[in-house]
Parts: structure tokens; C-alpha cells; sequence
């Protein structure tokens, strides 16, 4: 186990630990002072300060060009945090999610349910457009982990949802690891030290097992609601190894596409093909 990997494992132990103990206090009195049971929490705190601060050390100091690979989709999708508008792109390092990119489907004829305020408070994930999306290797490929063995929940698209997803769902989903937080996901290798990392697929519609060869616009699996989600959607990066915990963020851009900005709709894989033939034939 590297030094880095052990740091992140005892970080997440720490706030376990602290957890743990702090429920228990509620039923019987500690054997210890109560200032005591903070100490945990002090020194998981001191280990994420000192965890991103050297995350930030890393990226400066080994800079990586953008790598093109195909988009991940093929029709009409919006992107939502993403690296085109700031980085980290999702707020953190961590997960080697520096240039992690989320996209959900625009379908004209099937909606994406609005943001609620109070009700519905959540909603099936069948709602949404992108569930069930067939999700396509990004290049020429072997897979290195596949799993796809977590349900796919209810939507958090409303206030309420949104607010037990922020101060509870996404707590004990870090605690228990990365598996938890990205749910369902598959990593592949595409070679030169470049590994793209795809999340919160669908329960059971992996195609691909650890150790296959993938060509460039495979189906890997399906678009799914499972891990630390909101709605249906693919969260999509690219890192410099395998294990999430240990990995840095690598640039990416889709081939025909780019970087979509938060809120740009973009066309992908056939219907952007059909478009610039309308626009060549125009």
C-alpha cells in the first residue's frame, strides 16, 4: 500500500471512528473525557487539509495535456460541472476528479424533470431521459473494473431530497469509501498511463468483464442512478491510474466535441454525424 493510499484509508477510518463513537455516547457515557472523542475528528480533519494540499502540489507539478478520446454518448446531452467552466471541477481533487465532467440527456419528445421546491420529493429514475443510455468505450481499451451490483435509487432533485443528499446520503457514502460515491462503475485503460473512469451506471447492464479488450464506440454498459447522485446522469474523467483514491485528474476532450460548458447542449456520436450533414447539404 503506497503512503498516499494509507493516508486516505486511515482519513475515512478517522471520521469513522468519530462517527461511531459519537452515536454511541448518546446511549451509554465513553471511558474517556469528553474532549477525548473529538481528537479523531481533529486529526481526520488535519490529514484532509494536508491530503489536498499535497493534491494541488501534484497537479501543479506534473502537468498533463488534454488527451482526445471519443464522447462516452451518442444523441443530445447537456454537461453540468464541468472543467471547461472551472477546476476542480467538481469542488475537490480527490477521486481524481480534477477534470470530471457530469452530462445528462436532452430529449425533445421526454423532458428531464424540473428541480423541485418541496414535492415531488423524489422521483423514479425511469423519469429521466438518460436512464437506460447505452454509455460507449471512449477509445480502444482494456477494461481493468467492472461492477455493477448497487441500486439505482430515486431521483434528489428537490429541495428536501437535495438537503438529506448533502448532510447525510453524501457523508455516509464518503465514509464508506469510493465504490459508495461513484456507485456502479466501470475504469478502463487506454494506454500511455491514461485511464478513463465512468460512474453511477445501471444495476446489471454491464457487457464487459475485468480483463476484455473494448474498441472505440462499444457499449459498456447503461446510464444509471447509483452511488452519490442526484439524477440519472454519467459523470465522466479521465486519471492517471486505476485506483481512485490514489489517482490524479487528467484533462480531457471529446473528439467533435470538446469540453461542453455547464449548461451547453452538445450533439454526439450519430445525430452529430446526421447534423453536419444537414448543415454540409444546406
Amino acid at each position: 500500500m503506497s503512503s498516499r493510499k494509507f493516508a486516505v484509508v486511515l482519513h475515512r477510518t478517522l471520521w469513522l471512528v468519530f462517527v461511531v463513537q459519537a452515536l454511541g455516547s448518546v446511549l451509554v457515557d465513553p471511558p474517556y473525557p469528553y474532549g477525548a472523542g473529538w481528537l479523531p475528528a481533529i486529526a481526520a480533519a488535519a490529514l484532509g487539509i494536508t491530503l489536498s494540499l499535497t493534491a494541488r502540489r501534484r497537479m501543479a507539478a506534473a502537468p498533463r495535456d488534454a488527451v482526445e478520446v471519443e464522447p462516452p454518448v451518442t444523441g443530445r446531452w447537456s454537461a453540468l460541472n464541468s472543467p471547461a467552466d472551472r477546476t476542480p471541477s467538481h469542488g475537490t481533487h480527490q477521486l481524481g476528479q480534477t477534470y470530471a465532467i457530469d452530462i445528462v440527456e436532452e430529449d425533445e419528445v421526454r423532458h428531464r424533470p424540473p428541480f423541485a421546491r418541496l414535492w415531488p420529493v423524489s422521483r423514479p429514475s425511469e423519469d429521466f431521459p438518460a436512464f437506460d443510455a447505452p454509455l460507449l468505450a471512449v477509445a480502444d481499451a482494456t477494461v481493468v473494473h467492472a461492477e455493477d451490483g448497487q441500486r439505482d435509487h430515486r431521483s434528489r432533485n428537490s429541495l428536501p431530497a437535495l438537503v438529506y443528499l448533502l448532510l447525510i446520503e453524501s457523508t455516509v457514502r464518503s465514509l464508506a469509501g469510493a465504490r459508495r460515491v461513484t456507485g456502479n462503475h466501470i475504469v478502463l485503460d487506454l494506454g500511455d498511463g491514461t485511464y478513463a473512469m465512468y460512474a453511477h451506471l445501471k444495476r446489471g447492464s454491464l457487457t464487459v468483464r475485468p480483463g476484455d479488450r473494448v474498441a472505440a464506440g462499444q457499449e459498456l454498459a447503461r446510464c444509471g442512478n447509483s452511488g452519490n447522485s442526484t439524477e440519472p446522469h454519467v459523470h465522466f474523467q479521465l486519471m492517471d491510474g486505476p485506483d481512485l483514491d490514489t489517482a490524479r485528474g487528467v484533462p480531457f476532450t471529446w473528439r467533435g466535441v470538446g469540453v461542453p460548458k455547464s449548461g451547453e447542449t452538445f450533439l454526439a456520436g450519430r445525430q452529430a454525424f446526421l447534423a453536419g450533414r444537414q448543415a454540409y447539404s444546406a
